[in-house]
């Protein structure tokens, strides 16, 4: 199908809100987010329901369609019960913060213990340093470097990651997905 654009705004700056069945977003951490071509396909493969559309329209030579802003899942995915071991998520842990320095920017991941020594990449021995002092800290132990992370890294819950999150709500919120987002209200997700 070819589409063709209606408004002088490209239609990437739409995404489209992906909900759970229950109307809960997907995932908070990265919000979850569909492409506006990705939201139009799940709507014809019937796997969503259209909750909210934004002003902009697509059109083929047969087809007229309103972009969605928020669509929901017709069957429920059970969510995590344990967060993932990503990169963004021990970021998100450590509040994007170097645990060594406090510095926000250039953020990497430091083993406390180094690989080399026999440390893991685990959620009990990854912490968020800045490129500076990871650097400096190198291949040493903590007490080697005279290094010591700000708070000992642990594995969080899925709560912990939320609570963590209300500092950081992405750049961009449409008005249409307020009612489904928790970065507007008092209520835990």
């Amino acid at each position: 199908m070819t589409v063709h654009f209606v408004s002088i705004a490209s239609p990437d700056s739409c995404p489209a809100l992906v909900l759970n069945a229950d109307f809960r977003p997907l995932s908070y951490y990265p919000l979850s987010l569909w492409s506006w071509q990705d939201a139009i396909k799940a709507v014809f493969l019937d796997r969503v329901n259209i909750v909210s559309h934004y002003d902009r329209v697509v059109r083929s030579p047969s087809f007229e369609m309103q972009l969605p802003s928020v669509v929901s899942l017709k069957s429920y995915v059970q969510p995590a019960r344990q967060p993932a071991f990503t990169r963004f998520n021990v970021f998100l842990r450590d509040r994007f913060t170097c645990q060594y320095c406090g510095a926000r920017e250039e953020l990497t991941f430091d083993h406390v213990t180094p690989r080399s020594k026999g440390g893991l990449t685990t959620w009990d021995n990854v912490v968020a340093a800045c490129s500076a002092c990871n650097l400096r800290k190198g291949d040493r132990l903590p007490a080697e470097a005279k290094m010591w992370p700000a708070k000992t890294p642990f594995q969080p819950a899925i709560g912990d990651l939320h609570r963590n999150g209300r500092l950081f709500p992405p750049n961009y919120l449409h008005h249409s997905w307020m009612d489904y987002l928790y970065w507007d209200s008092e209520l835990e997700p």
